[in-house]
């Protein structure tokens, strides 16, 4: 059988292609969810403390993209926030994985109000040149990793706070316009342990 034309234009545009459109599809599907979701009461429950929440939409958006994917492509991994939250183990290993945070900000979310309350949000606005650089610590892979290859595409540089190599799964990050503004920052800082995704 002979592949359909958008079969040989995604062959043509690499590897990846397939799972660029996969998640878009899903990304679409998941703000269904969540605008119906907005218009309904919350069932809402709290994971580490009282400000790290939790909602039903959090999970059925999670389970949706994960169930989803893993049968188009099977050999793939996940990490994502709930399972974390609920124990699963975050592994990151050269196999193409996918890391799911599946409402960004869900406290803006169950709160209705209108702050960045996103970490990947106030990254990403280093990225469009609305701020010169950000640095944190207690983010987690799943905070980090789409804004990471944002910040990239843009030409910024995303390292550890120690200045060296970014470790998304060491929760701690610093995000700048050029590098030498990245190594006076974290030169600056003293860096904290807030532990690794990958030993929770």
């Amino acid at each position: 059988m002979k592949p359909s034309g958008e079969d040989q234009a995604a062959l043509a545009a690499g590897p990846w292609e397939e799972c660029f459109q996969a998640a878009v599809q899903l990304a679409l599907r998941a703000g269904q969810i969540i605008r119906k979701a907005l218009t309904e009461e919350k069932r809402v429950s709290t994971k580490t403390s009282a400000a790290d929440l939790v909602t039903e939409t959090d999970h059925l958006v999670e389970d949706l993209i994960i169930s989803e994917l893993r049968e188009r492509f099977p050999s793939h991994r996940f990490i994502a926030e709930e399972a974390a939250a609920s124990g699963a183990k975050c592994v990151l290993t050269h196999s193409p994985t996918w890391i799911i945070d599946p409402i960004d900000g869900t406290c803006n979310f169950v709160h209705r109000v209108r702050v960045i309350g996103s970490s990947t949000l106030a990254l990403c606005h280093l990225a469009s040149g609305a701020a010169d650089a950000y640095y944190q610590f207690g983010l987690h892979c799943w905070d980090l990793a789409a804004a990471t290859v944002i910040i990239r595409e843009a030409g910024g540089i995303v390292i550890d706070t120690s200045g060296g190599p970014l470790d998304l799964m060491a929760c701690r990050v610093v995000a700048a316009s050029t590098r030498e503004m990245a190594m006076l920052i974290a030169q600056a800082l003293q860096t904290i342990n807030y532990g690794r995704d990958d030993e929770k």
